[in-house]
């Protein structure tokens, strides 16, 4: 995998280096501040910045009028204590207003973070999206999907989270604690200091909280992803678990994981429930220290029964934060870490890329050349080696051999999805390289062994290569194909709905809409990559006598899995261990009675072929 430019992150293998989690880890808690993440954030700011500035002004209006409050109500005690009943209706009047600037600050604040927290995760995920669409087919030959997919859900929101709220909260919290202390001090400096005599302990109880809670946290999060492990491991082989009875084997494995999974939960559960009694025992020896020595003080007339009011008010005020600042520790780690995960797969560089001085290939008419080419997928393990072919306009040419004998890597290698490690693969004369890959790819068309679909309709995924066809050109080309039999007989027709990765269909009517979507997209080349491999033999043979007027004027290259299938191509490319060791068509190879030969003796079509 090539790394992410810049001097920025750098992309490293599934798990990153020793002592760095890359974009694979599943590492709940990072650094507290990482300046990486930090770094790149303006880029998504600016455009919310308005609404970032409307929803902080809110934030801040509302940490104000709410530190307002208990000053009130201490001068309303005084001014009841002292029979100003006009005085205390202005503080009233004032109380009300600063209730109003809190609803009205709270409001904004919520709403416009809300705006650009929505409008961050957006960009995020599109530029995300686009760049994995981007990258090349040998990354996610390494990297799981799923893991791909909490990178662009959940770590995109905990990100939207540190820039809408995280960091807010942070400035606020510290605001409130600061403001609160200078009102203390300024109201009463003695008080105020035998009051925070409680900090630092408090802070330094804080601190080994989160030691001991940092650890149970990583803990729950990696007994849940274990679970979630073994629970998607068992049901996708259910089938195998069922014909083996081992159902109370398995239960015992996932009681093992789930109670591990109890245990870490509970611990984390016990340390959680720590945090709040211990902010309320602060907050009572702070009310203890106020009530003593501020009585005393009121006894001696040296502060007024208002102030010892306004002073109970701040210091119950004053925790709160506190405990607001201990949760944000947690999920700023967590918001930084997820951070650096998406910003890290955001550098991955394709490994292929156009160059930029490459051409637009003009329409070809499908002459395909290997010359001494090799290719591995790993640096120095060859998987085909000094390869030398040429397929000429209109041939029709099945590749076969035993399986890992490099068919399918050979094909890949003509559209250019990986890059050859040695030599050149040419298409009417270009190198593959030297074109851009969007007008390489769209002149072949590819049916491969597992039919993908989209969710949507029939006819959206048969148009899926060409959106500008009409009703009438889908149902020609169905009809060529063999499909619109069966589509016809659908619900809804071309307007059925085919489900995610089309459930609601067979596997060979999956295979026959794939065949109609490359067609329909008129490649001059047709790679048919094990395409019959999978289907039933109604199929296979609707597609075989479709095929027969679909390659026409075409290049075709054939993998093939039941060498029944190959009998009639023009010739037989047959491969081990990544080179080619015969070539011809079928009568010649079994008069030569090499590999071929056996193949086909031995097999005379089904599985080992494949």
């Amino acid at each position: 995998m090539m790394h992410g430019g810049g001097g920025g992150f750098h992309a490293h293998g599934p798990g990153g280096p020793p002592g760095h989690g890359g974009f694979d880890s599943d590492d709940v808690l990072g650094k507290v501040y990482d300046s990486r993440v930090i770094g790149k954030l303006p880029k998504y700011l600016a455009p919310v910045k308005g609404w970032i500035s409307l929803g902080a002004g809110g934030m801040l209006v509302r940490t104000l009028a709410t530190l307002a409050s208990p000053y009130l109500v201490g001068l309303a005690t005084d001014r009841i204590l002292n029979g100003d009943i006009s005085g205390l209706g202005i503080i009233v009047i004032l109380y009300v207003v600063m209730s109003l600037l809190t609803w009205g600050g709270q409001y904004l604040e919520n709403v416009f973070l809300a705006y650009a927290g929505q409008s961050i995760i957006y960009r995020l995920r599109t530029e995300m999206f686009d760049h994995l669409q981007r990258l090349s087919l040998s990354f996610f030959d390494t990297h799981k999907v799923g893991k791909l997919m909490s990178r662009v859900q959940n770590d995109v929101s905990q990100v939207q989270e540190l820039v809408t709220q995280g960091m807010l909260a942070l400035i606020t919290n510290l605001l409130t604690l600061l403001g609160i202390a200078i009102i203390m001090i300024t109201m009463n400096p003695r008080l105020a200091l035998i009051t925070l005599t409680v900090i630092p302990l408090m802070i330094l109880m804080t601190i080994v909280w989160q030691k001991y809670a940092r650890r149970a946290f990583i803990r729950v999060r990696r007994a849940i992803a274990t679970v979630n492990s073994q629970l998607q491991e068992d049901m996708a082989g259910v089938r195998v678990i069922q014909s083996l009875s081992r159902e109370e084997e398995n239960m015992e494995q996932f009681d093992q994981v789930n109670r591990a999974h109890l245990d870490a939960n509970v611990t984390a559960v016990k340390l959680e429930a720590l945090m709040m009694p211990m902010v309320n025992f602060f907050t009572g020896v702070s009310f203890a220290i106020v009530i003593i020595f501020g009585g005393f003080q009121v006894l001696d007339g040296a502060m007024s029964v208002g102030v010892l009011m306004s002073f109970l008010l701040y210091v119950q005020r004053f925790f709160d934060p506190v405990l607001e600042l201990s949760m944000e520790y947690t999920e700023l780690q967590r918001a930084m870490a997820s951070g650096a995960r998406i910003f890290e797969l955001l550098e991955v560089e394709p490994e292929i890329k156009d160059k930029p001085d490459a051409i637009v290939i003009p329409p070809v008419k499908g002459e395909i050349t290997f010359k001494n080419m090799s290719f591995a997928y790993e640096p120095g393990k060859n998987v085909l080696h000094d390869i030398n072919l040429t397929v000429k306009p209109g041939e029709t040419v099945a590749i076969v051999g035993q399986t890992g004998s490099g068919k399918s890597s050979l094909v890949s290698l003509t559209a250019r999805f990986y890059e050859v490690a040695d030599g050149s693969v040419t298409v009417d004369g270009y190198d593959v390289r030297s074109v851009t890959q969007q007008s390489l790819r769209k002149q072949i068309g590819i049916v491969p062994q597992d039919p993908i679909l989209f969710s949507g309709t029939v006819e959206e995924n048969i148009k899926f290569g060409r959106l500008d066809a009409t009703r009438e050109q889908v149902t020609e080309v169905a009809k060529t194909v063999g499909a619109h039999h069966f589509i016809s007989r659908l619900e809804k027709s071309y307007d059925t709905l085919v489900g995610q990765r089309g459930v609601n269909l067979s596997a060979g009517q999956r295979q026959l809409i794939c065949l109609t979507r490359a067609i329909l997209a008129d490649p001059r080349i047709l790679i048919l990559d094990e395409a019959t491999s999978n289907v039933d033999t109604n199929t296979e043979r609707i597609m075989q006598r479709a095929l027969k007027k679909l390659t026409a004027g075409r290049t075709c290259l054939t993998i093939a899995h039941r060498l029944s299938t190959v009998t009639k191509a023009d010739r037989i490319i047959v491969l081990d261990q990544g080179k080619i060791v015969e070539e011809g068509n079928h009568e010649e190879l079994l008069a030569k009675q090499g590999l071929y030969y056996k193949m086909y003796q031995t097999l005379n079509a089904p599985g080992l072929v494949g």
